[in-house]
C-alpha cells in the first residue's frame, strides 16, 4: 500500500505563529492517508492532500496541536480531519479541508455507452481509478456486469459503480422463493411464496409455508435472505 501526504495548495494565513505548522498539517494529512488505507483495496497508492484554513481564523499560538479523525467524517474523497489545540493559552479545535485519492485498478467502459446498454464484457476494460471519487466502490471484475443493464449515460473510460447499473429482479410477484436466515452457530432454510417482487436494493414480503409473512433482502434468483 503506497501512502503519500502531500502540502501542496496550503496558503496559511499570517501570522505564520498562529497557524499549525507544516509538520502539524503532514500529521494530519498521514493520519487521513491512513485512515483510508484500510479500507483500500490491496496495492492501491493513497494520496491526501490538504486544502487551506478559513483565513478569517485567527488561532491563538499553541505549543501542542492534536489532529484527529472526526466521528463520522468518511476516511476517503473529500474530508476533513480535526486539529485541536491541546497545550496553548486558548483551547482551540478547527477543521482542516482534506482530499483523499485511493488509486487502483477498477472496470471501466471502453467506449461511450448511453443509458439502457446491456453490457458486454468486450465493451470494458481495466485502467486504474480514484476508488474515493464516488462512495459506492468500483467493480473489478468486466465479467461479473455481463448482461447488466446502465441505468445511466457512461463515458469512454469511466468507472463501472453499482449506482451506474440498473437494480436486477430476482423474481416476481407469487413465485416460490427460498428463504434464508443464519444467526450465531445456526442458519435455517425453508420456502415460501413472494408477495411483492424482489427487486435488487429493496425489501421484499414472503408468505412462509405455515402462513407467516416475513420481510427480507433479495439476493439472487428467486432467494431471499432474512436480517436477524
Amino acid at each position: 500500500m503506497a501512502l503519500v501526504a502531500s502540502t501542496a495548495f496550503l496558503a496559511w494565513p499570517a501570522p505564520a505563529a498562529a497557524q499549525p505548522s507544516a509538520q502539524v498539517v503532514t500529521q494530519a494529512l498521514d493520519l487521513a492517508a491512513g485512515a483510508a488505507a484500510a479500507l483500500a483495496p490491496r496495492d492501491a497508492r493513497v494520496q491526501a492532500l490538504a486544502g487551506t484554513l478559513d483565513p478569517r481564523l485567527k488561532l491563538a499560538p499553541c505549543a501542542h496541536v492534536q489532529p484527529y479523525l472526526p466521528a463520522g467524517s468518511p476516511a476517503w474523497g473529500r474530508t476533513r480531519i480535526g486539529l485541536r489545540c491541546t497545550q496553548g493559552t486558548t483551547a482551540w479545535n478547527v477543521y482542516l479541508p482534506v482530499s483523499v485519492q485511493v488509486l487502483a485498478p477498477a472496470v471501466v467502459s471502453s467506449v461511450a455507452l448511453p443509458a439502457g446498454s446491456r453490457l458486454d464484457p468486450v465493451q470494458l476494460g481495466t485502467a486504474e481509478i480514484d476508488w474515493a471519487a464516488a462512495p459506492a466502490p468500483p467493480f473489478t471484475d468486466a465479467q461479473a456486469l455481463a448482461g447488466r443493464v446502465l441505468a445511466r449515460p457512461v463515458a469512454a473510460g469511466q468507472a463501472l459503480r453499482p449506482t451506474d447499473l440498473q437494480p436486477r429482479q430476482w423474481f416476481e410477484l407469487g413465485d416460490t422463493v427460498r428463504i434464508s436466515a443464519r444467526g450465531d452457530g445456526f442458519a435455517i432454510t425453508s420456502e415460501g411464496r413472494a408477495l411483492t417482487p424482489g427487486r435488487e436494493g429493496t425489501s421484499a414480503r414472503v408468505r412462509t409455508d405455515n402462513g407467516r409473512i416475513v420481510v427480507g433482502r433479495p439476493v439472487g434468483e428467486r432467494h431471499v435472505e432474512l436480517q436477524l
